[in-house]
Formats: structure tokens, sequence, C-alpha cells
């Protein structure tokens, strides 16, 4: 299924949106696609968020009409994170399955926390750079859990299906014999991104460690039930997310005339980024 992108304003502004459409309309980039692109042979949608390399924290909202691309703001600013030697911005293509949400109601009964309120984070460790709002299709192969502030905040490792790699790699072990080094430096990363802002380095639970295909897809079907429990308006709190959609007929949020309150795409060239998102930070993390 062919989805293109609708760009409102300059990459790099409080105005930049990045809208999913299918068929040349609007639809919800949390509700709208399919998590399952192919459910027989496991191959999943994942929405790019955040390309490789790049350091705008861009994220689908849960606060507007149908879920478009943002960056993400603090205090009325941009947020950028920081490069952390040797890291340039994201190491990964970075996005979110679609038609999963992270229920921050339920505390899982192996990391202890609740869920951080957001689609299913993911990881995608192939060769090309994707572009924002593109939606891949990717095969699952691990998964880690950051704690992040008293939340559990799952990280799908996945590989694009059409990456050459991408026959080989069928489960966790198989990312350290063709990428090694890969699965220390996300751990890595993820501990480390938030120390030049003045944050404590995030914790794992696991002691870091990547659990497996299997234990990654139950962690993705637990996910998809807490969606549908939300999207049919059966979730015990919906924390203010927007639910409006335009294919799912079935459901009480159903709206296809969402669509007409979509402005007309109105792409600008990217606006210039600070000068200080450039500064590397090299930092003394715990091994």
């Amino acid at each position: 299924m062919a989805y293109t992108t609708r760009q409102i304003g300059a990459k790099n502004t409080l105005d930049f949106k990045v809208f999913i459409e299918k068929d040349g309309k609007p639809i919800s980039s949390f509700h709208d696609i399919p998590l399952y692109a192919d459910e027989e042979k496991q191959i999943f949608n994942m929405v790019v968020e955040i390309p490789r390399w790049t350091n705008a924290k861009l994220e689908i909202t849960k606060e507007e009409e149908l879920n478009p691309i943002i960056q993400d703001t603090k205090k009325g600013k941009l947020r950028y994170v920081r490069n952390c030697f040797p890291h340039h911005g994201y190491i990964h293509n970075y996005g979110a399955f679609p038609q999963t949400w992270e229920d921050p109601n339920q505390v899982h009964p192996e990391t202890k926390a609740v869920g951080d309120n957001d689609p299913l984070d993911v990881l995608e460790i192939g060769e090309t750079i994707g572009s924002v709002g593109q939606v891949k299709q990717v095969k699952v192969l691990g998964i880690m859990a950051l704690l992040d502030e008293g939340e559990t905040d799952w990280k799908v490792i996945v590989i694009d299906i059409n990456d050459p790699l991408a026959p080989k790699l069928n489960d966790v072990e198989d990312v350290e014999k063709y990428f090694p080094g890969l699965l220390r430096a996300t751990n890595e990363w993820f501990r480390i991104y938030k120390i030049p802002d003045g944050k404590p380095e995030n914790q794992f639970a696991f002691s870091g460690e990547a659990k497996n295909k299997k234990y990654a897809l139950d962690i993705i079907r637990e996910t998809h039930e807490a969606w549908k429990q939300l999207i049919s308006g059966q979730a015990s709190d919906n924390k203010g997310i927007k639910l409006a959609n335009t294919t799912l007929s079935d459901t009480p949020t159903y709206a296809p005339n969402a669509v007409s309150d979509i402005p007309a795409a109105s792409p600008l060239p990217d606006a210039p980024i600070d000068k200080s998102v450039d500064k590397w930070f090299f930092i003394s993390g715990s091994a």
C-alpha cells in the first residue's frame, strides 16, 4: 500500500507538520495505518519520525487531529538531541508502530513500570536513511526496555524488509553477528543522550539486555490490544489522545470529514538550525 506525505511549513520551525496521506487524503499516522503489512509473514508497518543522523526530536503528536508528525518542544523551544561522541544525532531510523499504545494505566509485570502513553518506539537498523513520514515495511528482531522517568519505554529493533541483509537477520543474536557493536552502541546512546541537557543517565530494565524476537512480538501484541481498547473507547483513561480516524468505520471516533480541516500542502525550505546543535559532547558514562 502506497503512502505519501503532506508537509506544512519548514523544518526546524514551530509551524512544521507532516501528515501521512493515503490516496492523496490525510489519515491518522497513529490510528489509520495498519500495524501489520502482512500479518501471516509477520511484516509490520513502521512510521519513520526521525531519519538517522539527524537531531530534531520529531514525533507523532497525540494532541492534534489526525496525529501529524511535529517537532517536540520544551518551554516553547524546539527540541534537539545533542551529539554525544561518537554518535551524531539519532543513530537509527527512529519511529513508531501505528495502532499500538503503551498504556500508562497498566504496570508491566517485569519492568514494574507503567507505559509511556505513546505508540511503540521502533529502531530501524538498515542501511538506507529514511525520511520523515515514510512508512517502511519491517521485520522484528528484538526489543529493549528503557526506563524513562518511571515509565517503560520499549524500543523495538527492526530492519527494513528491503535491506540487503534482511534475509539473514531473523532474531536478536543475528544483529550482533551482522552489525557487531550496534546493540552495545544502542544501549550507550539511550543511557547518555539526555546528559548534555542536565538529565541523569537513563536506566534499562533487564540490565540493558536486548530481548529476543519472541519477546518483542509479545510486547507488540500487548500494545496493539491496548490500542484496540483505546480506539474503541474502552480504555480506563485515554489521556486526552486525539482518536479521530478516517478509515475505521466501526469505531466511535470515525471521522471521514476530518480531512477537510487539514491545510493544503505548503512545504518551505528548511529553516536554519542554531549552531549549538552541532556541538559535540564527550560524556564519561558508566559502562
